[in-house]
């Protein structure tokens, strides 16, 4: 008679049992990986938080307020440094050039608001209106409610980061699950881009469970700021910061001719420098 015994015997007749070797490799294999990615995100900073603390301090007067010019030029080193962090960091420089240029069109504001909340960028109300020319060009009274409600949106959202002292490892992961965003227009493959996104989601999820482990809600927490930072207007942004560094010329064009051209950009912008 035909022997009823499979040979080699499929693994789910076997018994469970303690996990192999192979098991509990891959497993360790998986979490390094994951830690692999957030120390990568990590390096791909460009500058030190450090660096931008120095500046505040030498820059700012005596009752802690920055001059219109200095809030501006460091407000372009935090966009720039998007940009410089981006194509540095695991798996966007293998995208195609154009869906690089898509996923930071979509996202450079929200990246801007977290890198703006980890330098704790000074958003004192006076300077930010004088640059963005608030008091040089007549308003209406309703565009001017509604303007002031938009910058205080965006504080807002700067001290509720803040509040939440998300460390420098949780904002790189957040600044991934914001890059890697599968509703950027015109993606060739969205699909793979949104399991990148899973990637940095799954190395934040790890991360809040080895260093907040009394801290549950953590991670929920910080992943529901994201959509709040979408909500910021990208228009408000450019208006408040970078009027004077670009004029009219819209931040998302300035972000595609840095990324066709492969070179950082100096200020003040020149279209098609």
């Amino acid at each position: 008679p035909k022997s009823c015994f499979l040979y080699p015997p499929s693994p789910c007749l076997l018994p469970p049992g303690p996990p192999t070797k192979l098991q509990q490799f891959n497993a360790g294999e998986s979490h390094l990986s994951r830690a692999s990615l957030i120390s990568q995100l990590l390096r791909a900073e460009p500058y030190p938080n450090s660096r931008y603390g120095h500046q505040y301090n030498q820059q700012a007067g005596p009752d802690n307020a920055m001059g219109i010019d200095n809030i501006c030029e460091l407000a372009a080193r935090l966009l720039f440094s998007t940009v410089e962090w981006a194509r540095n960091i695991p798996y966007f420089p293998e995208l195609p050039v154009s869906d690089q240029v898509a996923l930071l069109r979509l996202s450079w504001s929200e990246l801007f608001i977290l890198n703006a909340a980890q330098s704790a960028l000074p958003l004192h109300m006076a300077p930010l209106l004088a640059a963005a020319g608030f008091h040089s060009s007549p308003m209406s009274a309703e565009r001017v409610v509604s303007f002031m409600d938009q910058v205080r949106m965006f504080q807002d959202q700067v001290e509720k980061l803040m509040r939440l002292q998300v460390d420098s490892a949780e904002y790189s992961c957040l600044k991934a699950i914001a890059l890697f965003s599968p509703d950027a227009c015109g993606l060739t493959d969205s699909v793979h881009v949104e399991s990148l996104q899973e990637k940095a989601q799954v190395a934040l999820t790890e991360y809040e469970r080895m260093q907040y482990p009394s801290q549950p809600q953590r991670f929920g927490r910080l992943l529901l700021r994201l959509p709040a930072l979408r909500a910021v207007p990208a228009s408000l942004i450019s208006q408040l910061f970078f009027m004077r560094l670009v004029g009219k010329t819209p931040i998302e064009t300035l972000i595609r001719d840095m990324q066709l051209s492969g070179s950082s950009i100096s200020w003040p912008y020149v279209p098609g420098q």
